[in-house]
């Protein structure tokens, strides 16, 4: 932001340089909500930036919040009034832009430290304010809508995400209705601006109807020409000016995104999921995968882990976690990506940013570490990158885009295993456990455990070095 904006700023704000070409001469602020924050301590623990003089200290540090109370609410009251970065020019696929971008998604009440919610509100920064949601029943719809209150919100313009919550048997189905209504009302606002198209600028017709939207600044465009027709329709006496009136924002791209957990995406909704993706229509689906049924207490899906116990496991898992990522590919015209936010910040938000680009369905499959999984939230991104490290958690996006340029469309983001599956485990107690109860079925399932995960790794990684008939 612009530095004369802190004539009027507390004396307590806090504030520095801004880094970058683009921000020259600005200023840069994190600022904390006081009464908001639920001192789970992720933020301390990724953060880089440790202090040369106190190796402990870091650029953002827990203390008491009591004392400081007062003067950080008159931080945060202030810190809401400065304008937000303006999002057209920012480079949105970067990490460190996106970042300025402000979040519709906000003050959730899930389980301190929760995996999920990052991923949420990753989506929300970069689509909310266009984004229609149909959220699974789960963790994720009791947070996003504990109501009265919701977590979801709107920016200074108005807009925001569009929110509802259906069953865990026909959330797909439910989202995909969106993406047909859309799709439909958009279809009638175009027939119905060539009806009036001679009573409108043919230059702004045209414009419209041949809109690219592929961007931040193209959306930004197609919204100003929106409004200047609906401007000129108040001009024209016809009944097709009041009906294009109310469906004109519909030529302003809809992000449709269908959300859940792995209970619903991998169990007992699966089969819809599967029939939505199979249609071919540009629907995002994001999978907050806990590899549990988080709401219910921490039951055995699916998505469970080889060794891992759980409700209605608890001798451990003895199958495979179903692979929902390979399930999807095995179709070739889905988007397909599996990240881990705390192990590689830029393959998730790239892998945000494709989905939503490409014209078809798309599946993100997101780890997310869970109250169930046994560990200290504080360090859930640290189990994160052990997942990874591991080569449990292989971090791969698959974009059908690429075959068309002669391409491999499986990119394989993560390196081989540096670490043992053990070494990620037992670092869990939903693994370690077992190890207090049954220490001799527990050596069989990690040694299992082990194989497994070697043979997935494995096959992405023959996967994603295939060469397809057009590469040199």
């Amino acid at each position: 932001f612009d530095g004369s904006l802190l004539g009027d700023a507390p004396g307590t704000f806090k504030s520095t340089e801004a880094r970058g070409p683009k921000f020259k001469d600005m200023k840069f602020t994190l600022q904390v909500a006081p009464e908001d924050c639920t001192g789970c301590g992720t933020c301390v623990y990724v953060c880089p930036a440790t202090s040369k003089e106190e190796p402990e200290k870091k650029a953002i540090n827990l203390s008491y919040q009591p004392p400081l109370r007062e003067q950080e609410r008159e931080n945060f009251s202030f810190f809401l009034g400065i304008p937000e970065f303006d999002r057209n020019a920012l480079n949105v696929s970067t990490v460190r832009e996106s970042q300025l971008l402000r979040p519709l998604f906000e003050f959730s009440g899930a389980c301190a430290g929760c995996g999920e919610t990052a991923y949420v509100k990753l989506m929300s920064q970069l689509f909310g304010d266009r984004a229609v949601i149909a959220n699974a029943t789960g963790c994720s719809s009791i947070y996003g809508g504990n109501l009265p209150t919701t977590p979801y919100t709107f920016d200074d313009n108005g807009r925001g995400p569009a929110w509802n919550n259906s069953l865990f048997e026909d959330a797909a189905e439910f989202g995909y209705g969106f993406r047909l209504t859309a799709d439909k009302q958009t279809e009638h606002a175009r027939e119905l601006l060539e009806l009036l198209s001679g009573d409108l600028d043919d230059g702004l017709v045209s414009a419209i109807l041949e809109a690219d939207q592929s961007s931040e600044e193209g959306i930004a465009a197609q919204r100003d020409r929106v409004e200047k027709v609906l401007a000129a329709l108040k001009g024209i006496d016809r009944p097709e000016a009041r009906l294009l009136e109310s469906v004109a924002d519909y030529f302003v791209k809809r992000s449709v995104w269908i959300l859940g957990g792995d209970g619903w995406a991998y169990d007992i909704g699966y089969g819809g999921l599967d029939h939505v993706l199979a249609q071919g229509r540009d629907v995002n689906v994001l999978v907050l995968d806990t590899e549990v049924y988080s709401n219910t207490g921490g039951q055995c899906s699916k998505a469970t882990p080889l060794g891992a116990v759980a409700k209605f496991a608890f001798s451990g898992k003895p199958l495979p976690k179903k692979d929902l990522a390979m399930l999807a590919m095995t179709y070739g015209n889905i988007y397909v990506a599996r990240i881990a936010l705390g192990a590689d910040y830029n393959q998730a938000v790239k892998a945000f940013v494709e989905a939503e680009s490409f014209d078809g369905p798309s599946v993100i499959i997101a780890y997310s570490h869970c109250i169930a999984h046994g560990i200290n939230m504080r360090e859930g991104l640290g189990e994160q990158v052990k997942a990874v490290q591991s080569g449990y958690w292989p971090l791969v996006r698959f974009d059908p885009r690429l075959s068309d340029q002669g391409k491999n469309p499986l990119q394989l983001d993560s390196k081989p295993p540096t670490i043992t599956f053990e070494d990620y485990a037992y670092g869990e107690i939903r693994f370690k456990t077992l190890t207090l109860s049954m220490p001799e079925h527990a050596k069989k399932l990690l040694e299992l455990g082990q194989k497994e995960v070697t043979s997935r790794w494995r096959i992405y990684e023959q996967l994603a070095q295939l060469h397809c008939a057009d590469e040199e």
